[in-house]
């Protein structure tokens, strides 16, 4: 009965560690912790910086989609993001009727593929500087690196910063951003 507690607490030892050191590489967003075992959804509902994103995926009927297999790489505005968009835009993507607007915006944040900071800077610079990610949602975001840093141009001409790359999650990765992306109107 010993020899059997002392197997089960060096067990629980071994997979608190692993859990702990798989933790460890993923930056924390928001205030919270980011798990490379859960996926997209499950972690962006822990982050603070994420309320507003989290509160249109779930407008636009998202959720079961950036729940699912997957890959999807996801540039992630933050609510500071969100509050860059002139007034009562927010509010107005929100409403039921303007679901389908609120769809297409936050689908060409998305892309297919699993895709890491160092492959989006390597593509970019294999192509004189600029890479063109092609979005579920039908845009595409020009992506650019200057000085080590990813910049991404949008179909509007806007240019968003990624500010904590590599967010690995178990369907994909996130790439938190400081700017809505936004397709040609």
């Amino acid at each position: 009965m010993i020899k059997f507690a002392i197997r089960i607490a060096a067990v629980a030892v071994t997979l608190s560690a692993a859990t702990g050191l798989a933790h460890a590489k993923n930056p924390t967003v928001g205030g919270a912790p980011m798990f490379a075992s859960k996926n997209i959804i499950e972690n962006a509902v822990n982050s603070k910086d994420h309320t507003t994103l989290v509160a249109a995926v779930k407008a636009a009927g998202l959720v079961d989609t950036l729940e699912g297999k997957g890959p999807f790489t996801v540039f992630a505005p933050t609510n500071e993001a969100f509050k860059k968009l002139p007034p009562g835009t927010v509010e107005t993507l929100l409403k039921p009727e303007n679901k389908a607007m609120l769809t297409k915006i936050l689908t060409c944040h998305v892309v297919a593929g699993d895709d890491m900071a160092a492959v989006i800077k390597k593509m970019s610079m294999g192509n004189g500087g600029e890479y063109d990610l092609k979005t579920v949602g039908g845009c595409t975001i020009k992506a650019t690196e200057m000085g080590g840093k990813l910049t991404l141009t949008d179909e509007a001409g806007g240019t968003a910063h990624i500010t904590i790359a590599n967010v690995k999650q178990s369907n994909g990765v996130i790439h938190v951003v400081d700017k809505v992306l936004l397709p040609k109107m």
